[in-house]
């Protein structure tokens, strides 16, 4: 009998019951603006940064509507201007080069290699041509940390990291988000914790961190953060830095702040997942899996394989094949922009370069949700079915 997989890969866990719990205290007391507080109180938003602040090792934290409003207040804060470029990698999410586009910048496209981290070759030799780089962690995969800040070094480049899926990962020890000027985190549904919507943003930097909590739309409120600069680092940026108002809620940070306690047990948790597709889908042939260097330690929330040099016609048979037994697998590298996935060649609000060696990983790439209302046998189930829906139409090539 031909297997099926039946669960569904947009259905995450409940929020946990103290999150629920301190919601409707939130609710019940009506003060859901951030800084809306009572007499000797810290808002939820306050103490949910200094508890990310303390959790990753990082001075300040700022708590924001979204990831995407996180890069572009990091971007500005580090004074990114209208007609600056910007680097960035060519694997990414829309919302990377929307970002740098937002804030009037121009993307310039770094290629990416089989792993699916940014080609550090190819950004030595494009390092000059920006003063910043927003690295995409793209699907958690985290390059070689020291190598890229010694080219940081080298070429005086500002780096901001985009950490929405690297939430609880670390290069060598050190936690992701811990190398650049700032860190930018998201706790959209679909990452490692989940208020809907909202981010996160990190720095040691006093200055740009007052930049951005006064662009945050602090107004002069700013003495009401826990992981903020001390006043003094306020007194001439207050009067030089716009409001652009995209400051957390206290609802959502009440939702955060349990789901953050738990990180280290839900990473487990996702890394189990993960082995048991990565287990499922070794020696299958013309199935590429993605090498993990020893000194990333992972949160894997998503899974990616690649069919390298397969034609388009032969991806799309295997994502219809799987999709036709419940699994759901996303290609990067349809010509179109379809849900969340796109190319760099569908951002045409930016120049479209030649990256021949992007474009060859884009072309072999699929991805697959892990959400953690799946179990380590649905994973196996799921490894099974890719497996064999790849080696039949890998069998009809050949």
């Amino acid at each position: 009998m031909t297997e099926k997989f039946t669960g569904s890969f947009t259905q995450q866990e409940p929020i946990p019951e103290d999150g629920i719990n301190a919601a409707l205290d939130v609710l019940r007391h009506g003060r859901l603006h951030r800084y809306n507080n009572a007499a000797g109180e810290y808002g939820e938003a306050a103490l949910l940064e200094q508890e990310f602040a303390a959790q990753v090792g990082a001075k300040y934290c700022l708590a924001v509507a979204s990831g995407g409003y996180a890069m572009c207040t990091a971007m500005r804060a580090v004074g990114v201007k209208h007609g600056d470029q910007v680097l960035t990698n060519a694997f990414t999410l829309a919302p990377v080069p929307g970002a740098i586009a937002a804030v009037g910048a121009e993307p310039i496209y770094v290629e990416v290699t089989e792993d699916l981290v940014i080609d550090l070759d190819d950004l030595a030799d494009k390092a000059a041509m920006a003063d910043v780089l927003l690295l995409s962690h793209m699907r958690g995969h985290i390059c070689d940390m020291d190598r890229l800040m010694q080219i940081a070094q080298d070429h005086n480049l500002t780096v901001i990291e985009d950490c929405a899926h690297t939430m609880g990962a670390s290069w060598n020890g050190v936690p992701s988000g811990r190398f650049g000027t700032f860190a930018c985190y998201s706790t959209q549904t679909y990452k490692h914790v989940n208020s809907g919507e909202g981010g996160l943003l990190i720095s040691d930097d006093p200055d740009a961190m007052a930049r951005a909590i006064i662009l945050s739309g602090s107004y002069m409120l700013y003495e009401r953060h826990l992981a903020a600069p001390p006043a003094e680092a306020f007194d001439q940026i207050r009067y030089e830095t716009p409001n652009i108002s995209g400051r957390m809620d206290n609802l959502r940070a009440a939702i955060l702040r349990p789901q953050l306690r738990d990180l280290s047990v839900q990473a487990a948790r996702w890394n189990a997942l993960y082995h048991a597709v990565e287990d499922g889908l070794r020696d299958v042939p013309g199935l590429t899996l993605l090498h993990r260097p020893d000194k990333e330690a992972f949160v894997a929330s998503s899974f990616q394989f690649l069919l390298v040099d397969w034609t388009p016609d032969a991806v799309q048979d295997v994502v219809a094949r799987c999709l036709a037994r419940g699994v759901e697998l996303k290609w990067f590298g349809g010509a179109e922009p379809t849900a969340f996935t796109s190319r760099y060649d569908s951002w045409r609000y930016a120049p479209v370069p030649k990256l021949p060696r992007t474009d060859r990983v884009l072309q072999g790439i699929l991805d697959m949700r892990l959400p953690l209302t799946f179990s380590t046998d649905d994973c196996a189930l799921i490894a099974r079915i890719i497996r064999s829906e790849v080696s039949a139409v890998y069998q009809s090539q050949t």
